[in-house]
């Protein structure tokens, strides 16, 4: 069996220079050195310790500036913070606003709990500002979900200018905006989040998953309102109770000691190395903007992404066909291709040349492919 290469799945690149075995032996050793071992051991109903608030509040400051620690939710991953926000915000059938092509997470969410997703048309700058309008005037959505830097799976990282359209519209309409960030990070000079022209209308998620490594588990969700964050955290423990205390300590000692922000700084190397590579290799087919996690690439008539993403499967690669990320009833032509699973950079280069072969070539010309 041929083995597989995973382009499929959204993971920071392990960054070179980085003794990730040291740091996590140095983090745990300060953790139970600093810490009462049967804290760590009980649980934690608050969603985070007031160290924790805090730590979450200093990691966020180059993204959103000076935070009330107290606004602050830490959660087991972005997932369950998004899952959490529509059982706490929404109730069974109704609307949630999205983009066409929008991360798998929410959709898988939306469905278990009987809440429904309308896509919004986006352009080449993200949701346009006049159809978000007219969706919120016709559907009175219950929330209205964006993923603006960096945004999975496109990669385009929505201009400042869009992000306070989006913004004013959500506060002409009285539309609660989430906003899933777990790119900003990585992204170049990227623009202000959303949640900072419009604080009150909008709940900001930042997972560590993305941008450090998502063993950790840890997410960070701004709620403004108190009895929202209350409802919320309720909402939370009914699924996943807390985030792990062992982790959420690890993840403090991290941000608090600078080691967070040296790894941050490995992977977004590591990660700008990698599209480098991919630029060189897919030629005019790629698309990204130098930063990040993962490519979309938009594939030539003679494939459709389902065919593309078999065939590249029976040559050993897994990649992400765009139906996985569609929101309506209609898709793009397309797949994602992610960075940073393979450990090793020659394994990636040989993977990314057999893509490049099957893009160049016609299905009929492609012994495994499905006619």
């Amino acid at each position: 069996m041929t083995p597989v290469l995973d382009l499929s799945m959204n993971v920071p690149p392990p960054p070179q220079g980085v003794d990730f075995d040291d740091m996590m032996k140095q983090g745990l050793a300060q953790v139970l050195m600093r810490s009462d071992n049967g804290l760590l051991m009980t649980y934690h109903l608050g969603g985070g310790s007031d160290s924790d608030r805090q730590a979450a509040a200093r990691w966020l400051e180059p993204v959103l500036g000076h935070l009330d620690p107290g606004q602050l939710v830490v959660c087991p991953g972005a997932q369950a913070a998004i899952a959490a926000l529509l059982l706490a915000l929404t109730g069974p059938g109704d609307v949630i606003l999205a983009e066409p092509m929008s991360y798998p997470g929410l959709r898988a969410a939306a469905a278990q709990l009987g809440r429904r997703i309308v896509a919004v048309e986006a352009d080449r700058q993200g949701m346009v500002p006049a159809m978000l309008e007219e969706a919120c005037r016709r559907h009175k959505p219950a929330l209205v979900y964006l993923n603006p830097t960096l945004q999975n799976p496109t990669a385009i990282t929505m201009p400042e200018r869009r992000r306070k359209e989006l913004a004013g519209i959500a506060k002409r309409c009285n539309a609660r905006v989430v906003e899933d960030d777990p790119y900003w990070l990585l992204a170049d000079a990227p623009p202000p989040p959303i949640a900072t022209f419009a604080p009150e209308r909008v709940y900001y998620i930042s997972t560590l998953s993305k941008c450090l490594t998502p063993g950790l588990r840890v997410a960070f969700v701004r709620v403004p309102d108190p009895q929202e964050r209350e409802r919320f955290l309720v909402a939370l423990r009914s699924f996943a109770l807390m985030a792990a205390p062992l982790t959420v300590a690890l993840a403090t000692q991290w941000i608090l000691d600078g080691s967070a922000a040296g790894l941050l700084e490995g992977v977004r190397s590591e990660a700008r190395l990698r599209h480098r590579m991919a630029r060189d290799i897919l030629a005019g087919r790629y698309s990204g903007a130098g930063d990040g996690l993962h490519v979309w690439i938009e594939l030539p008539a003679y494939w459709n992404s389902p065919q593309l993403a078999h065939a590249a499967g029976s040559e050993g690669i897994a990649v992400m066909p765009a139906e996985a990320f569609a929101t309506g009833s209609g898709s793009v032509n397309a797949v994602r291709i992610s960075l940073g699973t393979v450990k090793d950079r020659g394994q990636l280069q040989a993977g990314l040349q057999r893509l490049s072969y099957l893009l160049a070539r016609r299905p009929g010309s492609v012994s495994a492919a499905v006619v």
